[in-house]
């Protein structure tokens, strides 16, 4: 058997979804070995290729995760998902309390000399508890009691915890909630209920912050800086500037790889802008395959859930994909200028230890699904 065949035989479930994981990935790699300059200049002398070697290394990492993920089947997920969920919250609140200060926000843990952002664990721990609890109560989400603790107060809990530092990763889990409870058929008043005890967990965080900004637990400060810039058209910001720089100058094919310009201004260019950078070298073709392939992820999850026979599956499996989905658009809605400025990064894309691996399990679990119903097939 040649080795392809192998590999072939090694890695299953849908075969699109692996494609463009490894597509993305090359994009990724890429990308983040060119838009590392600035990084690289700040704290390591100019040396990109420690980046590179670093983000490959972290990528074959990932890879391991994505096969491992996919080999468990994926009904074990919900055995775990009431464990994951009470291990979340206090990491959460840990975190908010003692966690290292990076870039003015309290998101990451040190642990052995490595630093872990909480918040991405907690991201698909509660989508995989409300797809057990989706599938637990789907025939009778009729009452209150039924939507409100199984479902609502886990929802508010988790994306509380993690907006006073990370809004737009929130308020990101927050929307994915809500469309999983819409494909749910969960009753139109909950889903409205969350939106507003949402608005008002919000409205709380900001009273918090102006009330008490010596305690640095609530970013309210940073949050109204970056509508400022956002309203200003004229301003935008100077990441927002650079980064439609980058995009005027790569036009319909782009500049090539490694032949950014930008990517010497922009800071975290290899993080938060890094579509920018493919808008440059790559032009609207490469910037729009990258798109694409994000919206082709999501069509062949949809294609999975009307294929599901177990609703468990379908709820993880479009979850998942929403979350990546939506967490890709906010990225490229921020590099064009569309919303103001996040610290959300591009998914599998974007270098980035914590929110690289974590995107890698929920990859593997989606193609965990895949693979069980394709051997039902």
């Amino acid at each position: 058997m040649s080795l392809g065949n192998r590999i072939a035989a090694e890695l299953k479930g849908d075969r699109t979804i692996w494609m463009i994981i490894a597509v993305l990935s090359l994009f990724s790699i890429l990308a983040v070995y060119s838009a590392s300059g600035w990084e690289a200049w700040r704290s390591r002398g100019g040396n990109t290729t420690i980046f590179l070697v670093k983000h490959m290394v972290l990528m074959a990492f990932g890879f391991v995760i994505i096969y491992l993920c996919h080999l468990l089947h994926y009904r074990q997920y919900q055995r775990f998902a009431p464990i994951m969920i009470l291990m979340a919250i206090p990491l959460l609140m840990f975190t908010l309390a003692f966690g290292r200060n990076i870039n003015d926000a309290s998101r990451w843990i040190s642990l052995a000399g490595f630093s872990f952002q909480p918040s991405e664990f907690a991201k698909i721990a509660l989508i995989i508890y409300i797809a057990r609890e989706l599938t637990r109560k789907q025939d009778y989400i009729t009452s209150f009691k039924d939507a409100f603790m199984p479902i609502l107060v886990p929802v508010l809990i988790v994306c509380g915890l993690i907006a006073p530092a990370n809004l737009s990763t929130a308020a990101v889990l927050f929307a994915t909630c809500i469309l999983l409870m819409f494909i749910g058929r969960v009753s139109w008043k909950y889903i409205f209920l969350l939106g507003i005890l949402g608005v008002v967990v919000l409205a709380g965080l900001i009273a918090i912050g102006k009330l008490y900004p010596e305690a640095g637990l609530v970013r309210v400060d940073t949050w109204i800086s970056r509508l400022n810039e956002y309203s200003n058209v004229e301003d935008g910001g100077y990441q927002v500037q650079q980064a439609k720089i980058a995009i005027a100058k790569g036009g319909i094919i782009g500049k090539g790889p490694g032949n950014s310009l930008i990517r010497n201004f922009l800071p975290y260019a290899h993080a938060d802008f890094i579509y920018a950078i493919i808008c440059e070298e790559y032009g609207l073709v490469g910037a729009t395959v990258v798109l694409a392939l994000y919206v082709l992820l999501f069509l062949r999850n949809v294609k999975l859930v009307t294929r599901s026979p177990k609703a468990f599956g379908a709820f993880l499996a479009i979850g998942l994909s929403l979350l990546l989905t939506v967490q890709a658009l906010a990225n490229i809605a921020v590099n064009v200028n569309l919303v103001p400025a996040t610290g959300l990064t591009l998914p599998l894309i974007s270098m980035g230890g914590t929110s690289l691996l974590f995107t890698c399990v929920s990859l593997g679990i989606i193609l965990s699904v895949s693979k069980y119903i394709e051997s039902l097939e």
